[in-house]
C-alpha cells in the first residue's frame, strides 16, 4: 500500500488524474488481497440487487398488465367527450350526448399515432328472459373499431359481428344469473330521453369473462346500432382513441388539444381515468420502497464492518504511507475507491444473475391465485426495464459509498505514531 511522497505533490487536472488511476490500481488490489472478506461483501451487494431487482420487476409486471388491461377493456388510450360527462352523466347522461357524425371524427382519423376511433353509448336498464329479469349496465360498442371487444375473452359462442344485427355479448355471471345460454332470446327494457320506456328482443350469441366477478355479473354489450335504435338517440356518449402504443398518449394528447375540432370537447387520457391503476402504482412504489430502504440498511450495515475491519488489519501500512508523505485526504480517496470497486462488482453481479433470473421465471411463469375480485389464477413474469438495472446499480454505489465513509474517515486520521506501533 505504501505510496511515494513525491507522486503526492503534482498539482494541476493531469496530476489529480493519474493519482485517481494509481489510487484506483492500489484499491483493486486492496480488493482482491482480502479475497473471503470481498467475496463475502461482493455477494451480499449482488444479493440485495438481485433481491430489488426482482421484487420491482415483479410489481412492474404487474402494473404494465393492469395498465393495458384497463386501456384495452374499459378506457382506451384516450376519450373525447362533452365536459363535466365523467362528473355528472349518470345523473342525466342524455345531455351529454356527442353527434353522430362530426368533423372532429375526421381530424381524429387523420392525427398521426391513432389506430382507430369508436363512438361508445352507455346505458342502464333491465334484461328478461324466461320469468326471470335482472338490471344491467349496458354498452353500445363499434364491432370493428371498438378495443374492448378485439381484447374481449370470449369464453362461449362468438363476438358481435360486424353487420350490426340485434345481437348481445352478455358477462357470464349475468347469464348464470338470468338462466341464459349461447342462442337463446333476451329482451332489454331502457328509458328514453323523452322519459318513456322502450324495448327491443336480442340474441345472446356469446358470454365473456373478464377476471373481475362484479363486471361480469352486470355487464352486457350491443352493437352501438341497436343501442341508438334501443334508447332513440343518434349519438354516443365518448369516443374512443386507440393508439398505436401507450408511450404516445401525451403526445397525440397535446396534438388534439390544439386542434380547433376539439375546442366545445374534452379530451381526456386514460392515465385520468384509471383511478384503480393510479392508486395501485402509488400502493406498490412505497412498497417498493419500503424494500429498497431495507436492503439499503443491510448491505451498509456489511460493507460497513467489513471496511472497518479493512481498516484494523492495515493500521501499520496506513500508518507507513503517511509516514513517507502521503497526504490524509489521499488516504480517505483510497478507502472510498475500494468502497466504489466493491459497490460496482457487486452492483454489476447482481444486474446480470438478476436479469437472468427474471428472464428464466418469466420463460416459466410465476403461477399466481386469483386476485380478490377475480375468479381465476393467472401466471405472471417479471419486467425489468432500464429504470431497474439504473436504480440497482445506484442502490449499490451509493450504500457502499455511504458505508465506506466512516471508515475511510477513520483511517485517513489515524496518528502516525500510534499506527506505527500498532499491534506492537
Amino acid at each position: 500500500m505504501a505510496l511515494k511522497p513525491a507522486a503526492d505533490t503534482g498539482k494541476g487536472p493531469g496530476a489529480t488524474f493519474g493519482f485517481l488511476l494509481v489510487d484506483s490500481r492500489l484499491a483493486l488490489r486492496n480488493v482482491l488481497r482480502q479475497k473471503r472478506r470481498s467475496y463475502i461483501a461482493i455477494l451480499a451487494i449482488a444479493f440485495g440487487v438481485v433481491a430489488m431487482m426482482l421484487s420491482a420487476g415483479f410489481i412492474e409486471w404487474i402494473l404494465q398488465e393492469t395498465r393495458e388491461d384497463a386501456i384495452a377493456n374499459q378506457y382506451g388510450h384516450i376519450q373525447i367527450i362533452r365536459p363535466g360527462y365523467h362528473d355528472a352523466g349518470q345523473a342525466d347522461p342524455f345531455a351529454f350526448l356527442l353527434p353522430g357524425a362530426d368533423p372532429a371524427l375526421s381530424v381524429l382519423a387523420r392525427t398521426p399515432g391513432v389506430a382507430s376511433v369508436a363512438p361508445r353509448l352507455q346505458f342502464t336498464g333491465l334484461v328478461s328472459h324466461g320469468e326471470s329479469t335482472l338490471s344491467f349496465i349496458g354498452e353500445g360498442v363499434d364491432p370493428e373499431n371498438d378495443p374492448a371487444l378485439r381484447n374481449l375473452h370470449v369464453v362461449k359462442g362468438k363476438p358481435l359481428g360486424r353487420d350490426g344485427g340485434r345481437e348481445i355479448l352478455m358477462g357470464v355471471g349475468l347469464a348464470d344469473n338470468l338462466g341464459v345460454r349461447v342462442g337463446d332470446t333476451a329482451v332489454l327494457l331502457v328509458n328514453t330521453p323523452s322519459g318513456g320506456i322502450n324495448a327491443v328482443e336480442g340474441k345472446v350469441i356469446g358470454l365473456t369473462f373478464t377476471a373481475m366477478k362484479a363486471l361480469d355479473d352486470s355487464v352486457l354489450r350491443i352493437p352501438i346500432d341497436m343501442a341508438r335504435e334501443l334508447l332513440r338517440v343518434s349519438g354516443s356518449h365518448a369516443w374512443i382513441v386507440t393508439l398505436q402504443h401507450t408511450g404516445m398518449t401525451d403526445a397525440v394528447l397535446a396534438r388534439l388539444k390544439g386542434e380547433d375540432a376539439f375546442r366545445a370537447y374534452g379530451i381526456v387520457p386514460w392515465s385520468e381515468l384509471a383511478d384503480f391503476y393510479n392508486k395501485t402504482v402509488e400502493l406498490f412504489s412505497r412498497q417498493i420502497g419500503v424494500v429498497k430502504l431495507i436492503i439499503a440498511i443491510i448491505i451498509v450495515l456489511g460493507i460497513s464492518n467489513t471496511m472497518t475491519m479493512n481498516v484494523m488489519e492495515r493500521t501499520v501500512e496506513i500508518g507507513t504511507a503517511m509516514a513517507l508523505g502521503v497526504r490524509r485526504h489521499r488516504i480517505l480517496v483510497l478507502f472510498l475507491l475500494e468502497g466504489l470497486l466493491v459497490g460496482l462488482l457487486g452492483g454489476a453481479i447482481g444486474i446480470t444473475v438478476g436479469y437472468l433470473l427474471a428472464l428464466a421465471a418469466s420463460a416459466i411463469g410465476i403461477p399466481m391465485p386469483p386476485a380478490p375480485g377475480m375468479t381465476e389464477g393467472f401466471d405472471a413474469a417479471i419486467v425489468v426495464t432500464p429504470d431497474i438495472v439504473l436504480d440497482a446499480l445506484v442502490l449499490s454505489i451509493t450504500t457502499t459509498l455511504a458505508a465506506s465513509i466512516y471508515p475511510s474517515w477513520r483511517a485517513s486520521r489515524l496518528v502516525i505514531v500510534e499506527a506505527l506501533r500498532h499491534n506492537r
